[in-house]
């Protein structure tokens, strides 16, 4: 019988009635991390160098845009903008800087001046709140609104800088609102439209209905405006949402590394990268850095890889469950990869910087113990392998690597 071709041994229900790829036009990612993501309450400001390193990986993983920061918050702020845009300058990195900016002329003046002194042209992310609730709370009515996202955008334009305008809270906005700001971005000279979901509000539902409604006003007026998408994760839709707003015709998606943000955080980078590699969207990408960001962006940030978390989480590929193993086992004995970084998995490890990673445990078998023992080369023989297995069946959580040592140890001390 012959050997089954690798695409013979999976069928892809996601791609049943999928005609073509989920993104008709292209799609680019813009990298949050440095701006949106250390709002976290939970997170540092990572040190200037970690800064330059998480800069470089998002370069070398094809990340398009990344923010820079908010000079605007400080000196702080400003001088580490200074410092990253003269290294994407300076290491003639293919990555774009972008800077966020309230919508106002002294937001955007140190980005200007940065630009110039370093020769980066740098993206102005001129935000403001577009919602009833932020108008309320706020005292602004739409003239003033306008007036101020004008002005910024004017001056952004002014110094040749491009521009996008950002209304936050997107997905609560009245569509007259949103019809009068958007046309008198468009007017004055934006670049694009940054559709937000701040608050975390949105279903797929509001995604479609937004971008349809954005995509309908921007062709009416004939101009050529890119749409992004920056969700954030109140109901755990961010991710979600963010492959939803691909299909239904957003152009750029933004992300931060491990979802570190405001509250509980904004869509996952490193998830969405690898579900549209999975999507065949990423063809040719070599996604084989994603962990080392995802361990950076945690060690830079002090905040902490939940075990269960897709790709960088401690459990991710680790099992210990005795059919499990077996399979796994089985298949690399047939000496297929593919098979077996498949085979009990729905994310290939090897793709992502990881390896399949089989654990003793109670649930664990004979195969178990045998493939343990031989990836750091003991003889598995009968003994040794029934007195692990006997211990482990005894215990109420996985084996350490000093607990099977020692039995190891002492199995080699007691006379046959």
């Amino acid at each position: 019988m012959s050997e089954p071709r690798s695409a013979d041994l999976i069928y892809d229900w996601n791609a049943a009635e999928r005609s073509g790829p989920i993104s008709r036009r292209g799609v680019e990612f813009f990298d949050e991390t440095l701006r949106d993501g250390i709002q976290s309450p939970s997170v540092v400001d990572p040190t200037i160098s970690d800064k330059v390193r998480l800069v470089q990986l998002m370069n070398e993983l094809g990340i398009d845009h990344v923010d820079i920061g908010l000079p605007g918050a400080g000196r702080r702020a400003t001088e580490d903008v200074h410092v990253l845009a003269k290294e994407i300058v300076d290491g003639r990195l293919a990555i774009k800087p972008a800077c966020a900016c309230r919508t106002v002329v002294s937001d955007i003046a140190p980005v200007v001046e940065i630009s110039q002194k370093t020769g980066a042209p740098i993206e102005v992310m001129a935000f403001i709140g577009s919602s009833p609730i932020r108008q309320y709370a706020e005292d602004w009515d739409i003239d003033r609104i306008v007036k101020m996202s004008t002005e910024a955008i004017d001056f952004a334009v002014r110094h040749d800088l491009p521009c996008t305008y950002v209304t936050e809270d997107t997905t609560r906005s009245r569509p007259e609102t949103l019809d009068r700001l958007f046309r008198a971005a468009i007017d004055h000279g934006a670049q694009r439209l940054c559709l937000c979901d701040t608050v975390g509000h949105a279903t797929p539902d509001g995604v479609r209905n937004l971008i349809r409604f954005t995509r309908n006003l921007i062709e009416g007026t004939g101009r050529r405006v890119g749409i992004d998408w920056h969700g954030h994760n109140d109901r755990g839709l961010a991710l979600e949402n963010s492959l939803w707003a691909i299909e239904f015709g957003a152009d750029r998606i933004h992300g931060c590394g491990l979802g570190v943000g405001e509250r509980v955080g904004n869509a996952p980078m490193e998830l969405l990268l690898l579900n549209m590699k999975l999507l065949g969207e990423l063809a040719g990408r070599d996604l084989s850095k994603l962990l080392l960001y995802c361990q950076t962006v945690s060690r830079a940030t002090r905040f902490e890889i939940p075990v269960n978390y897709p790709l960088a989480g401690a459990d991710a590929f680790r099992t210990a469950t005795g059919v499990h193993a077996a399979a796994i086992i089985k298949a690399e004995a047939k000496g297929d990869a593919y098979l077996a970084d498949r085979v009990y998995s729905g994310v290939p490890a090897g793709m992502f910087g990881r390896n399949q990673e089989i654990e003793i445990g109670h649930m664990s078998g004979a195969s178990n113990v045998t493939y343990w023992l031989r990836k750091r080369r003991i003889e598995p023989d009968k003994d040794l392998v029934d007195r692990i297995l006997a211990f482990a069946k005894r215990s109420d959580h996985l084996l350490s690597e000093e607990e099977v040592m020692a039995i190891v140890t002492d199995t080699s001390k007691t006379p046959s």
